[in-house]
């Protein structure tokens, strides 16, 4: 049932017809723009949700590892935060552990 309602839910964001009263009740969001070859924005929250994850596209780009240059991807990621509810140093931490994910995701199955 909840498979089912997050599906009919995505169907309608897809289209444009979700309406406010649709996800009332939700607390956190998460935008992705990345298939619209948006690499990095900032999202607005969603009256009365405590935060909104904008989740831009991936590109590809240079990176340091082990000390040498290699090709590597990169992907933008911004929190925004209402601070009346979530203290900015505890979104931070969260940010960060999603990073950590990203980068490494075998670690969710440990």
């Amino acid at each position: 049932q909840i498979s089912a309602e997050v599906k009919h839910l995505a169907t309608l964001a897809k289209e444009g017809k979700l309406q406010p009263e649709e996800y009332r009740g939700g607390s956190f969001t998460i935008s992705n723009l990345g298939m619209y070859g948006i690499h990095d924005f900032q999202a607005i929250i969603n009256p009365p949700q405590a935060a909104i994850l904008a989740v831009g596209g991936m590109r590809d780009c240079p990176v340091v590892k082990e000390g040498a240059v290699v090709p590597g991807k990169r992907m933008m990621l911004s929190l925004s935060s209402d601070h009346r509810v979530i203290d900015g140093a505890e979104a931070a931490q969260f940010i960060r552990t999603v990073q950590k994910f990203l980068e490494n995701p075998p670690i969710l199955l440990i």
